[in-house]
């Protein structure tokens, strides 16, 4: 049997008054997911337990089929198992974003939380120079996709208060500041950070062509190392995690589970999907169990813009459920089909919120309980509620029965 799952992340949101009080996801255009829906079961999952942060990793976490109250420890460490940096014991990961800060007359705004979704090359240059400067004994740099870096703290602190900085999009960032052990080390590094920055080549050239500044780093999302389970001898399966999001590689590299590099994903609404479905249907070729992952539809609801993200979901839909679809149908055997969101990312919070999120699963040669259309109303409709998310993948591999 093949077990496929395909997150919009972030797909999920809120009515909106602007909009005749709909969401995102209800004027999106989704032919594939509402027919998905009438043939499949469709209804709502809680991703993210009580007590935890609404974050991609907690969440993603439960779609994998992992239970984050035995497992989570921090967004960074997961991180950095993709991008190959061992951790120790007592080492703390932590994300470092390149960010847009701007003053204003009496405070210091967070503007944009990626710089303007920085080019990985920029990125690259911005972080070496970092590790030029700022690297000391127990002090390490690695640079990611994008604005999406890392730094590592051998045998430092983990135990500060930190915050995304997506969460204070448009806000001052003085009272988000780290608080608590560690802390005065880490604001000494983002500010370090933006003595360096002022004229960096990459900011000079920023200047000429009257874009934004990347004049600081952020760092948030700290942690040890976590632990999960081998997927094969979890769930019986071999497979691979398609992203562009290291978050999503490193739980995948952590349980075992392959994760081909897909020339053009960007992790936006211009990343290549093509390339991402052939990666999904050539692994699905060799083994049993694919998860692909598109971020744009999260990365248009921190912007806050709800006509990207209507574009983003619309693209998720036409250019990865439908064709994984349709070629699942023509290999000809039992497969379990997951669609969802793995936290809702509303317009008007420009961030993750915990509410539940419409999924649909259909098993082929399997009981199914069809609703009417895909959207978070048609899922509340069926009153099918899974309260451990992370029991879906238990349901569609036959481990357990929900339903």
């Amino acid at each position: 049997m093949k077990v496929a799952v395909l997150l919009g992340d972030g797909m999920a949101g809120r009515p909106l008054a602007d909009k005749g009080g709909k969401t995102t996801l209800e004027l999106a255009k989704t032919p594939n997911m509402d027919r998905l829906a009438r043939t499949g079961t469709l209804g709502m999952a809680v991703t993210v337990p009580e007590g935890y942060p609404p974050g991609s990793d907690v969440a993603n976490l439960s779609v994998f089929g992992f239970d984050p109250a035995r497992c989570y420890t921090g967004r960074a460490p997961i991180e950095a198992a993709s991008m190959g940096v061992a951790l120790g014991p007592d080492d703390v990961a932590y994300r470092m974003n390149i960010v847009t800060l701007e003053a204003g007359q009496r405070d210091v705004i967070m503007r944009d939380f990626s710089a303007g979704h920085i080019k990985s090359a920029d990125g690259r240059a911005i972080v070496e120079s970092l590790a030029k400067e700022l690297s000391e004994e127990g002090i390490e740099f690695y640079p990611g996709v994008s604005y999406r870096n890392l730094l590592v703290w051998r045998g430092g602190e983990s135990g500060a208060k930190t915050t995304p900085p997506h969460d204070i999009t448009g806000k001052p960032i003085q009272e988000y500041l780290p608080r608590g052990p560690g802390a005065e080390k880490l604001i000494d590094l983002m500010t370090s950070s933006q003595l360096i920055l002022k004229n960096h080549p990459v900011n000079l050239k920023r200047r000429e062509e009257g874009i934004p500044e990347a004049n600081s780093v952020w760092l948030w999302g700290q942690g040890k190392p976590p632990s999960l389970d081998n997927y094969k001898e979890r769930f019986g399966l071999t497979g691979a995690v398609i992203s562009a999001v290291d978050l999503l590689k490193g739980i995948g590299a952590l349980a075992g589970l392959k994760a081909p590099e897909i020339e053009g994903a960007t992790g936006w609404i211009d990343t290549n999907y093509e390339g991402k479905v052939k990666a999904a249907l050539d692994c699905l070729s060799v083994d049993d169990f694919v998860f692909v992952h598109i971020e744009a539809p999260d990365e248009t609801g921190h912007q806050g813009d709800a006509e990207k993200k209507i574009i983003a979901i619309s693209d998720f839909d036409e250019k990865v459920v439908g064709p994984i679809w349709e070629a699942l149908e023509k290999m000809g055997e039992e497969y379990a089909l997951l669609v969802m969101p793995d936290h809702p990312t509303p317009i008007e919070l420009k961030t993750h919120s915990r509410d539940p999120v419409p999924f649909i699963l259909y098993m082929k040669g399997k009981k199914n309980l069809p609703g009417e259309g895909y959207t978070e109303k048609l899922a509340q409709k069926t009153g099918l509620l899974v309260e451990n998310g992370h029991e879906l993948m238990d349901h569609a591999t036959g481990k357990k029965n929900l339903w």
